[in-house]
């Protein structure tokens, strides 16, 4: 299997370099996130108020730029989020208070899902479309999916580190090192970025509109990811984190082998994604392998045992995630090339804006009973939103499959 599809240019190479390195980052930052919270004396509603302060600025930044991304040089902006990234790391690392900690949150770079709801994500999605052929868009998307997901399983894997090093040095200095490396990635981010071409930039003058014929298609899709983005906000990996330390007790090192193992399944299944959408269709694979993987996730809420707990989140994630570059090359696929900077933000903001109740509602819940009420409720919200997609899309193809 090749890295990149034959057409890929050297841009999409770097888009995809960067991604892994943030990956990596977002792998042990999801887990050790709430560690580093709690050692700091922050409340499980502290932490979740936090949480959702990192999803809301990244929210409200990436819609931001999608609706002025058309006027504004894109190398200008990748870099300035990879200097915002370095700066997150930074200000994590060096304070400890709970309000500067929540400023930071707000307008930093962390990401507290096993996903990328990060201002990079909406800002690649455009790269990514744009540099390689129709035929080839799913099939990049599937790559940039599966390094994200793969490398970020190592991530969490590293965060380990924690338990391993903690005979000799306070367990709160290594994770506060975790936050310096952090802002180094940032740093290679932004070095990496200084290299893309000027071919990423806007051809022609700029649009009157961010929007123009595809409106209603964006909007359609925007309101449905709202409500798979808010069950999705119940689910985070930080807090299925919090919720194995609460239920089951259960060490760093544990939880970090979980999500190594759920990152790793989630990546084999990226490549799944892409022939079955070859063979189905973007739709029907975004629809009928999220469905089951939902049920997995409510299973895992009824397990007695965190390695039962553990065998429902693997196989959850070998499902859940298939959705993901399907979403992303369909959404890039029914507008037009120049309403793609605007369309990928608004339909990437509901990933961070309608996931910023969750972090909280979760946390309360958990501070109320250890049960996995979050994954109860997530779960049957995600099952809603399938099928809801199913019947207001299943119409509308891209042109790959318009014959």
């Amino acid at each position: 299997m090749r890295l990149v599809p034959p057409s890929a240019t050297a841009d999409a190479r770097r888009v995809l370099a960067v991604r892994g390195l943030r990956a990596f980052t977002d792998g042990y930052t999801a887990v050790l996130l709430p560690l580093y919270l709690a050692a700091l004396g922050f409340s499980t509603v502290e932490i979740g108020a936090i949480g959702t302060a990192t999803l809301l600025g990244s929210a409200l930044l990436t819609l931001i730029l999608g609706l002025w991304l058309h006027h504004i040089r894109r190398r200008l902006v990748v870099l300035g989020a990879a200097l915002l990234m370095a700066g997150t790391g930074l200000g994590f690392a060096g304070l400890t208070e709970f309000w500067p900690l929540m400023a930071i949150a707000f307008v930093g770079t962390l990401n507290p899902s096993s996903g990328d709801v990060s201002v990079f994500y909406a800002l690649e999605q455009t790269l990514i479309a744009e540099s390689v052929a129709e035929r080839d868009r799913t099939a990049l998307f599937a790559r940039y999916s599966l390094v994200g997901s793969l490398v970020s399983a190592i991530g969490a894997l590293a965060s380990g580190i924690v338990d391993w090093l903690a005979v000799w040095i306070e367990p709160i200095a290594v994770m506060r090192a975790m936050f310096v490396l952090f802002a180094l990635v940032g740093v290679a981010s932004f070095a990496l970025y200084w290299r893309l071409s000027p071919a990423i930039e806007r051809i022609g003058s700029a649009p009157q509109a961010a929007l123009g014929p595809s409106k209603r298609r964006v909007y359609g899709l925007a309101a449905l990811f709202s409500l798979d983005s808010f069950a999705g906000g119940l689910s985070l990996n930080t807090f299925i984190a919090l919720w194995l330390f609460e239920r089951f007790q259960v060490s760093a090192t544990t939880a970090g082998t979980i999500f190594f193992f759920t990152g790793a399944f989630a990546a084999v299944s990226y490549l799944a994604s892409e022939r079955l959408a070859n063979r189905i269709g973007l739709i029907n694979t975004m629809v009928f392998t999220h469905l089951p993987s939902n049920l997995f996730l409510i299973a895992a809420a009824f397990m007695p045992t965190w390695w039962g707990a553990a065998i429902c989140l693997v196989l959850r994630s070998a499902l859940s995630q298939m959705d993901v570059p399907a979403r992303a090359s369909y959404v890039m696929a029914i507008v037009t090339p120049p309403e793609r900077p605007a369309a990928a933000s608004l339909t990437a903001v509901p990933r961070s804006l309608a996931t910023t109740p969750g972090p909280y509602l979760a946390g309360a819940l958990l501070s109320l009973s250890s049960f996995g009420w979050p994954l109860v409720i997530a779960g049957a919200l995600k099952v809603v939103y399938d099928l809801a997609l199913l019947r207001q899309f299943a119409r509308i193809k891209p042109p790959e499959e318009a014959g």
